[in-house]
């Protein structure tokens, strides 16, 4: 095999091409109608063994077991079908195309700039009902109460905080451990999302897999933080020393021990404030507010953060480009 194609094997370079390339076609829904997603197989998977191994009457200690084994099998099969994929790619020609094909795909950095222009635009064009409706795509709380300023607020949060464990934590672990650790990131968080909430049903059954999330995300939502900080810099109505301020005061009031960072320094950086009670099923979660700027978020601080996001990846994409290139030089 030429060199040139050997070295696109290595992770830094198919990551590098992944980012840009997911950034020219997204998350290929056209592709994903005729065939399962990734995610969607390890979401049936979860939900599956939910459905078999969750049911009532069964004791906190029996449950918290069985959560464990289901997190176990769920992330270890994710990470066994990334490690036969890997090896599959490495036997045949050009079988490196499979890595970027998947990194491609597990990584939402297009998505999560889309979705959030979505409520933007339906904000703008149709009003608050429409507003409403494109950000109860993102968002887990009850959106039908929502002011303007709330659903402002929900777009940003959304875009912030997932900015961490949709681009910046699936990079980062395919970069430290391939294949295998990309699929299985995807797995825990995909996990998390379904199992890993504090609610009578989920709370024991779900601790591991929260837990293991929390594990996984500590370095990426922290490296997240600082690459808002440092946009900021070149982020026009962006404060970088606000958004440092910020983030390092208020990351830990976040309900969540990661997803403050992001979310805070964007609010430091925008002089918001995000967060605040929030209206679930299950009720009102009265979350601390993030930031002591205005609370009254507007369609122009979405646009304000589309472009402190947009600012972001590009300097996520260079910090790998500048390893890549360390490597191959």
């Amino acid at each position: 095999m030429p060199e040139a194609i050997a070295r696109a094997a290595d992770p830094l370079v198919v990551l590098t091409f992944a980012l840009i390339l997911d950034a020219i076609v997204g998350d290929m829904r056209w592709l994903f109608r005729i065939l399962p997603h990734p995610v969607v197989l390890a979401g049936r998977l979860t939900g599956f063994l939910d459905a078999k191994l969750n049911r009532r009457g069964r004791s906190a200690a029996n449950r918290l077991i069985r959560g464990m084994i289901v997190t176990f099998i769920v992330a270890g099969l994710a990470a066994l079908l990334g490690w036969a994929l890997g090896e599959a790619g490495r036997r045949i020609p050009y079988g490196w195309g499979i890595e970027l094909f998947f990194v491609t795909v597990l990584i939402a950095q297009r998505s999560l700039y889309g979705h959030a222009r979505a409520v933007a635009i339906a904000l703008r064009r149709d009003g608050l009902p429409a507003g409403r409706a494109a950000v109860a795509h993102i968002v887990g709380r009850k959106t039908d109460r929502l002011d303007e300023h709330g659903v402002a607020r929900g777009a940003i949060e959304s875009l912030s905080e997932n900015f961490a464990d949709g681009v910046v934590a699936p990079a980062f672990w395919y970069v430290i451990l391939g294949l295998p650790g990309l699929f299985a990131y995807k797995a825990i968080n995909t996990m998390d999302s379904m199992i890993g909430y504090k609610s009578e049903q989920y709370r024991d059954f779900g601790m591991a897999a929260a837990r293991l999330d929390d594990v996984v995300n500590l370095i990426p939502a922290r490296f997240s933080g600082l690459l808002f900080v440092i946009a900021a810099i070149v982020t026009p109505t962006a404060n970088p020393l606000r958004a440092l301020r910020i983030m390092w005061r208020d990351a830990g009031k976040h309900d969540s021990p990661n997803a403050g960072w992001p979310e805070a320094a964007v609010a430091g950086a925008l002089r918001l404030s995000l967060g605040g009670p929030r209206r679930y099923l299950g009720g009102v979660v009265k979350s601390a507010w993030l930031g002591d700027g205005n609370p009254r978020a507007t369609v122009r601080d979405i646009d304000r953060a589309l472009l402190l996001y947009g600012i972001t990846g590009v300097l996520h994409l260079l910090f790998y480009v500048t390893l890549a290139s360390m490597r191959l030089h």
